[in-house]
């Protein structure tokens, strides 16, 4: 005949059982939703799409994720990026994830990633403040980062004239792998990293960003190494490199002049 002591121990480990497969069963529906979802998902989405479970269980279970991603050695990994949280590829395999995606990647020119860089640092800011710190004409680079959709109109300055106001998307966030934009390396980091660091009037060249440090036209995908291999990101225009446009030909900046596009 079986003492109390059994019994309770039976009990314990019956419940143990019961909330360990709890457990895994919320597991399976994250991994599931988040495989699903198109981009990021963030903690208060999924609270919605998974009812009953705290935030804090959530948030348990997402690290459990990411940690057996890690322990295990997967090829998608679970990761936190653009305040949110969404599956990826190791960035270990970006040479196979590379093969899947035969279309030659899209690049920015120096002349868009130095527009872009000032946006990201200095935002909200204008298109008149980012030609004094460039010291060039920078409408095609502006209408090239919008039609990506790296960079929005967030409002107007309220100064005569009240000229657009221009900061970074959640898409900018996602391409570069960023959780929010207090991950943006310091300034003085930028520097020391890249030497030909952005100056006023530098001029447009035919260099190219491939996401590595060979240089090379051919090698680095940008989406498919930072991204996890979401290979249309940014491939829009199937290979090829930032649309010419007004702008582009790094033209002086034009003193006085008025943009009708920026009211101002």
């Amino acid at each position: 005949m079986a003492n109390d002591d059994d019994v309770v121990e039976e009990s314990v480990t019956g419940n143990g059982a019961a909330a360990s497969a709890a457990d895994e069963r919320l597991l399976g529906i994250l991994e599931s939703v988040l495989f699903a979802a198109g981009e990021p998902l963030s903690l208060v989405r999924l609270a919605e799409i998974v009812p009953g479970p705290s935030r804090a269980e959530l948030r348990a279970a997402l690290g459990e994720l990411t940690a057996r991603g890690e322990r295990e050695r997967r090829g998608v990994r679970l990761v936190e990026v653009a305040n949110g949280y969404q599956f990826r590829t190791d960035p270990a395999y970006a040479e196979w994830v590379r093969r899947l995606f035969q279309q030659k990647p899209w690049r920015l020119t120096r002349a868009t990633l130095e527009t872009l860089a000032i946006v990201a640092y200095k935002q909200p800011i204008t298109r008149a403040e980012i030609e004094a710190i460039r010291g060039v004409d920078v409408d095609g680079v502006l209408a090239s980062l919008l039609s990506r959709k790296l960079v929005k109109i967030v409002g107007r300055k309220d100064v005569i004239g009240r000229p657009l106001l221009y900061g970074t998307t959640r898409q900018f966030l996602e391409v570069f792998g960023l959780r929010d934009l207090a991950g943006l390396p310091a300034l003085t980091e930028v520097v020391v990293a890249v030497p030909e660091a952005v100056g006023a009037g530098a001029a447009a060249t035919d260099a190219t960003w491939s996401g590595d440090d060979s240089g090379s036209e051919d090698d680095g995908d940008p989406t498919a190494e930072v991204a996890g291999g979401r290979g249309g990101l940014l491939a829009t225009g199937g290979g090829d490199a930032d649309p010419a446009g007004q702008g582009d030909a790094e033209r002086p900046q034009r003193d006085g002049a008025r943009h009708p596009r920026d009211g101002g």
